[in-house]
Formats: structure tokens, sequence, C-alpha cells
């Protein structure tokens, strides 16, 4: 069933997680053993449904689309998958869905719309968990973000936003990170527990 999700995506140009960065997201979940995962861009629910298979017992998967026949199409396979009780799709933009969420979360998945991912990097911090994992895929961008200067005109707002991004996590001084070569690039980030124990330290 999951093969057949991955075919379809591709023959009808929906864009879904590489074989690579997933097999790189399947070995961090082994280790993470999360119980709430976020995911920022359904599409036909591909990733979700992996990503629910690495869940504790009675965890489960908040995924945001906007798009009404991804969710559709994202519903269908899902029930088809016995997935719905682990599966919750919200529908809405996530600029909008996302500063409504309360639980913390041990790993988000950023794969929206990429000139936003710098929008949605303070909500997304504030709902990690201490010890979760937040990783943006395709940060790369298809070489163009670490490439050369020149960008062809209806890419240039997403690889500028990808950078200023990238650069913004690397200078955030409650965040640790690291950008992978992998698929079409992974960034990957913790908070640090230096950090972490200094806000605890205040709050008592």
């Amino acid at each position: 069933m999951l093969e057949e999700m991955r075919q379809f995506a591709r023959e009808a140009w929906i864009p879904v997680i590489l074989d690579d960065s997933l097999e790189y997201v399947k070995t961090l979940l082994s280790s993470l053993k999360p119980f709430r995962i976020l995911e920022i861009g359904t599409a036909i629910g591909y990733s979700s449904a992996i990503f629910s298979e690495y869940l504790e017992d009675g965890g489960s998967v908040d995924t945001i689309e906007i798009d009404k026949q991804r969710i559709m199409l994202a519903r269908a396979n899902h029930k088809m998958l016995k997935l719905e009780d682990k599966i919750h799709i919200i529908e809405g933009d996530a600029l909008e869905v996302l500063p409504k969420l309360r639980e913390r979360y041990d790993f988000i998945f950023i794969d929206g719309p990429k000139s936003h991912y710098i929008e949605y990097l303070p909500y997304c911090k504030r709902l990690l968990s201490e010890k979760g994992v937040m990783l943006a895929d395709n940060v790369i961008y298809k070489g163009m973000v670490t490439g050369p200067e020149f960008v062809k005109h209806k890419q240039r707002t997403a690889v500028m936003r990808l950078r200023e991004f990238i650069d913004t996590v690397q200078k955030d001084e409650e965040l640790q990170s690291e950008l992978l070569d992998i698929g079409d690039g992974l960034l990957v980030m913790r908070k640090k527990q230096d950090t972490m124990n200094c806000v605890r330290t205040e709050e008592k």
C-alpha cells in the first residue's frame, strides 16, 4: 500500500519525501521513540503513515494540510491503512494553525511551502519538547540554496527565504543544528540542553 502511494504521488507530480531522506528519518525515529509527531505538509499522507509506525504506544501524529483534494486522498489512504486513530489531519494554513496548537511534540517535520519555513520556526520552537527533534526537508532546494548566487526568477523568493531560514537557525543560541546533504537537504534541529537548564533555573 505504501509503495502504491509513493508511485501515485510521483506519477501525479505530488511531492513526497525522498527515499534517502526517509531512510534517515526512520533511523532517527527508531532511536527517538516519539509519542507525539507534528508534520507540516500532509500531501497524500505517505510520510505521516510511515511516521506513525514509530510512535510509542498510544501516540499520535498531527499533520497540517491546506489543499482539500490532498486532504481527501490522505484520509482515504489512512483509512485503508487503518490509521485513522493514530493520524489527525488538521485542515488549514499552517501559519494560522500553528499559533493555536498547545501540545508539545517529540518530532516536528517541516515540509510545507519553502518560503514559509522561516515563519514556521518560532512556532515550532515553542511546540518542540525538551528532548525533541525538528527536521526541515528540501532545504538545499535542488542545489540552488547552497549553489551559485544566480537563481531563476520564479525560484528566487523561495531560495532567499530558505537561505534566511538556515542562517537564522544556525545563529539561534537556543538551537543546535546540522545541515545534511541527504535527499534534497535536511536541516536537523534540537534544543540546547544548557539553554533548557537555564530556563528551568529561572522558573524556580
